[in-house]
C-alpha cells in the first residue's frame, strides 16, 4: 500500500518539539505564505507557562470544552519519555479559544489517569498513562452544556458467536466549566445486550435524529450491526434509546458535524469500506429530523477522502467524496478508474446529480508522497457556502466552486539538528473552525520534520491557525511545553 496523507478533523496527532518559532531562518518570520515571500508579522511560539481556561456557563458546541462560547482545539501530544520504554507516551491537550482566537498559553493536558480511564490490558507495551487521540471524541452526552470526553478502552479477547476479538468499550469522562474533572472515575457507556460482550469500535458523534441532543454511532465488533446510541445519556452511561437495525459492514464511520451554534440539525452518517490503499466504496445513511438515520443506505462513488458541508450555499448539507491519492501497489492495481483518479464529487443535499471537480495536479518534477490527501469543509469568508480544503503537493488549496486559492506555510529548513529538504517542508491542512466567533473559519495547518509526517501525516509539531486564506496567521505555535511538568 502506498501511504498518503489522511485528514482528521480538529483532533490530530502531535509529538512535542522545541519551543521555538516556526521561521525557516530562525527569525520567527513566517516562510512562504500564500502570496509568496515572508510575512512581516512574527510567528509566535507556545509560551512555557500555561494558564487555566476561564470557566464558562455552557454552550451547545461539542468543541467548546469549557463552555465559554468559543471553540477549542483538541491536540493529542506525545511526551518525550524514557527511551527504553516501549511505545509512545501519549497525552491529550486542549488549546482554548477566545474572542481573539486560539491562545496556546491557555491550555490543559490530560493523561489516562486524569480522565479516570481503566488500566490498559496486560499486552500493552507502552507507558501506562497513555491515552490515544484516535480513540476519543468529544460530545455533550448529558446535555449540561459542557462536552464530555468519550474514549475507547481496549480489553481482553473474548468470543461472541463465531467471532473472537478484543473487547472495546467507550468510557465517558464527564465535562464541566474547567473541562473533565481530573482523577474522577470515568463511566462505562451502557451498550445494547446484543453487542455488550465485545463492544464497539469506530465511534463517532452526531445528532442523528436532529433533536438537539448529542448521540454516538459505532460498529459492533461481533459484526452484528451498526449501533446508534441516542442522547441524552444518564450519568450512569445509559443512552435515552438505542438502534441496532442498521446493517454491519467492515469499514469506518464518518459523521456530519453537529452545528456549533446549537441549532438542531440531523447529521447524516457515511460508512467507508475497508481498503488496502485503493480507493474504496462509500455508503451514505441520510438523517432526518425526528426520524433518525435511514435504513436505506445510498451507495456513493469510490474515494478515501470525505467531508460534509454546504458546498453549494443552498442551506442543505452536502457530502463530498474524492481520491486521496492512496494506491495499492500490488501488480496491476497501481491506478484507479478514470472517473475516480484525481477527482472529487459533491453530492448535493437536495438529491441532485453529483458535481465532479478535478484535483490539483503536481508537475512531474515536483511530485512527492504529499497530496492530494484528505478533505475538510471550510468557510473562511463567512458567506455560508463552504469550500473544500484539500492537501496538495505543495501545501493546501481551497476549492470553492470554480475558484482555487492556495494556502501555503512551511516548516523550518533545519530541525532536530538535521537539514530538511524543501519538498518535505510543506505544511498540511488538518481542518477548519471559527475559533474567535467572527463567523469566518480559520484554517488549521501543521507540519513536522519526522518522516512519518511526510508519509502518513503523523506527529505534527508546528501549527498554523490562519487568518482565512490570507498570508497572515491568527496564531501559530509549536507544542513543546504542553506536557505536564517533569514529563
Amino acid at each position: 500500500m502506498k501511504p498518503r496523507f489522511a485528514l482528521s478533523a480538529v483532533a490530530v496527532s502531535v509529538v512535542l518539539a522545541s519551543l521555538t518559532g516556526c521561521g525557516s531562518d530562525g527569525t520567527g518570520r513566517e516562510p512562504s505564505p500564500s502570496g509568496g515571500g515572508t510575512s512581516a508579522a512574527p510567528v509566535p511560539s507556545a509560551p512555557a507557562e500555561s494558564r487555566a481556561p476561564t470557566p464558562g456557563k455552557g454552550t451547545k458546541d461539542p468543541d467548546d470544552i469549557n463552555g465559554d462560547g468559543h471553540r477549542d482545539l483538541l491536540v493529542p501530544a506525545q511526551v518525550r519519555g524514557n527511551p527504553e520504554t516501549a511505545g509512545p507516551d501519549l497525552r491529550i491537550g486542549v488549546v482554548y479559544g477566545s474572542a481573539k482566537g486560539l491562545d496556546p498559553a491557555t491550555r490543559s493536558v490530560y493523561d489516562r489517569g486524569d480522565l479516570g480511564l481503566p488500566a490498559l490490558p496486560p499486552e500493552w507495551s507502552g507507558p501506562e498513562d497513555s491515552v490515544i487521540a484516535e480513540a476519543m471524541v468529544t460530545a455533550d452526552l448529558d446535555g449540561d452544556g459542557f462536552p464530555d470526553f468519550v474514549t475507547s478502552v481496549a480489553g481482553e479477547p473474548v468470543r461472541d458467536g463465531q467471532i473472537t476479538a478484543s473487547s472495546s468499550v467507550p468510557y465517558v469522562a464527564w465535562g464541566g466549566p474547567a473541562g473533565p474533572r481530573t482523577g474522577a472515575e470515568a463511566t462505562e457507556v451502557r451498550l445494547p445486550q446484543s453487542v455488550s460482550k465485545q463492544g464497539v469500535d469506530s465511534e463517532v458523534r452526531g445528532d442523528f435524529d436532529g433533536d438537539g441532543h448529542h448521540d454516538l454511532a459505532a460498529l459492533a465488533r461481533n459484526q452484528s450491526s451498526l449501533v446508534v446510541l441516542y442522547g441524552p445519556f444518564t450519568r450512569s452511561g445509559a443512552p435515552a434509546r438505542t438502534d441496532t437495525s442498521l446493517p454491519w459492514s467492515e469499514g469506518s464511520l464518518i459523521a456530519d458535524d453537529i452545528d456549533p451554534t446549537g441549532r438542531p440539525r440531523a447529521t447524516s452518517l457515511l460508512l467507508q469500506a475497508m481498503n488496502d490503499g485503493e480507493q474504496s466504496a462509500n455508503t451514505l445513511y441520510p438523517a432526518r429530523s425526528g426520524e433518525g438515520l435511514s435504513a436505506n443506505g445510498r451507495r456513493l462513488r469510490l474515494g478515501n477522502a470525505h467531508a460534509f458541508g454546504d458546498f453549494d450555499g443552498d442551506g442543505q448539507r452536502d457530502v463530498v467524496i474524492g481520491d486521496d491519492g492512496g494506491r495499492n501497489d500490488e501488480p496491476g492495481y497501481e491506478t484507479e478508474a478514470p472517473e475516480v483518479d484525481g477527482s472529487l464529487a459533491v453530492y448535493p443535499g437536495s438529491g441532485a446529480a453529483p458535481v465532479t471537480h478535478r484535483l490539483p495536479e503536481a508537475p512531474k518534477d515536483r511530485k512527492t508522497d504529499y497530496g492530494p490527501g484528505g478533505f475538510a469543509a471550510a468557510d473562511p469568508d463567512g458567506d455560508g457556502r463552504d469550500g473544500i480544503l484539500v492537501a496538495t503537493y505543495e501545501n493546501a488549496t481551497l476549492i470553492d466552486g470554480d475558484q482555487r486559492t492556495p494556502v501555503l506555510r512551511e516548516g523550518p529548513a533545519k530541525a532536530d539538528g538535521k537539514k530538511i529538504p524543501a519538498k518535505w517542508r510543506h505544511a498540511r491542512p488538518a481542518g477548519a473552525a471559527d475559533f474567535d466567533g467572527d463567523g469566518k473559519d480559520e484554517l488549521i495547518l501543521n507540519w513536522a520534520a519526522d518522516g512519518l509526517f511526510g508519509l502518513y501525516s503523523l506527529h505534527p509539531t508546528h501549527w498554523w491557525i490562519t487568518d482565512g486564506t490570507t498570508p497572515r496567521d491568527q496564531t501559530s505555535f509549536t507544542t513543546t511545553g504542553f506536557a505536564p511538568p517533569g514529563s
